[in-house]
């Protein structure tokens, strides 16, 4: 069912999720906007009380109708926690922006790209169109490569995984934009994000790897396997540059644009990878 799911939920993903109507992120915001106390313990009883109604919802739709509604809840759950919907409206108003040359609106774009982690101030031209190559290598990851690893990873219990991680993800998206660094931090969601990325982020720095110069990005990503001081986003883009160094960072259009190219050439190896995986666990 995982499988059969995922590629259901992907298919769907790309052909009609736009906006943010099938956006988790959109859907959490009533129960966001009422909290007022920041701490580790509040965000884990969250996210668990969000992966318990799910944990209840598949017993509850075990065994009813051959599975139907259970199969239907999986893509529900999936639909809700994979793609990028309202992200991919940014993508392209940025897109729109920079081909007419309108700074501020590009600007205002970029700043949404790049949310979670920001832009050094004062950087050159250069320099910003790196760091908006490494926030949409960071949006394909969170959006849809760690989604796509709990998804599969869980086995029958996929969608309680994936919704324990986007249920996270959803909430450090809210703070970086309504509350204040120090709030965030009292949260604890980065300390918990960093520590469930690590196998993930490491898995897809495989494929960039591989993708890119492998006798500079396989060392690399190596040493990586021992690193526990810089952030998983850190570890990721610096693989991925590997991939993006042979390709200056000059336009405001294709830089972006190639980056992103390469983001969707990782997932379709990996989706590939996990339905061979899967079809030859059916079979042996």
């Amino acid at each position: 069912m995982t499988l059969f799911s995922l590629l259901l939920v992907l298919g769907w993903e790309r052909l009609f999720k736009v906006g943010e109507h099938w956006q988790l992120e959109h859907r959490l915001e009533p129960l966001f906007r009422h909290r007022r106390r920041f701490s580790l313990l509040n965000t884990l009883l969250m996210t668990l009380l969000a992966m318990a109604v799910v944990w209840i919802c598949i017993l509850g739709l075990k065994g009813i109708l051959f599975g139907i509604p259970q199969l239907l809840f999986w893509m529900a759950i999936g639909l809700l926690c994979i793609g990028a919907g309202k992200v991919r409206l940014h993508y392209h108003a940025y897109l729109k922006a920079a081909t007419q040359g309108d700074h501020h609106a590009r600007d205002t774009m970029a700043e949404e790209l790049t949310l979670i982690h920001g832009v050094p101030p004062e950087c050159s031209e250069g320099d910003f169109l790196r760091e908006l190559q490494n926030a949409l290598l960071w949006i394909n990851y969170r959006f849809y490569l760690a989604p796509l690893f709990w998804f599969v990873i869980g086995g029958a219990w996929g969608p309680v995984l994936l919704m324990g991680y986007a249920f996270l993800r959803a909430w450090q998206g809210w703070l970086a934009r309504r509350h204040s660094p120090l709030e965030r931090a009292q949260s604890g969601v980065d300390a918990i994000l960093h520590w469930l990325d690590w196998i993930p982020v490491r898995l897809a720095g495989v494929a960039y790897a591989l993708l890119g110069h492998g006798e500079k990005a396989l060392p690399a990503w190596f040493a990586s396997l021992g690193d526990r001081h810089r952030s998983q986003y850190q570890v990721l883009t610096s693989l991925a540059q590997f991939s993006l160094a042979r390709d200056p960072h000059l336009s405001a259009v294709q830089t972006p644009r190639v980056a992103v190219s390469l983001a969707k050439k990782v997932s379709l190896v990996l989706v590939v990878v996990v339905a061979l995986l899967t079809i030859y666990g059916a079979l042996v």
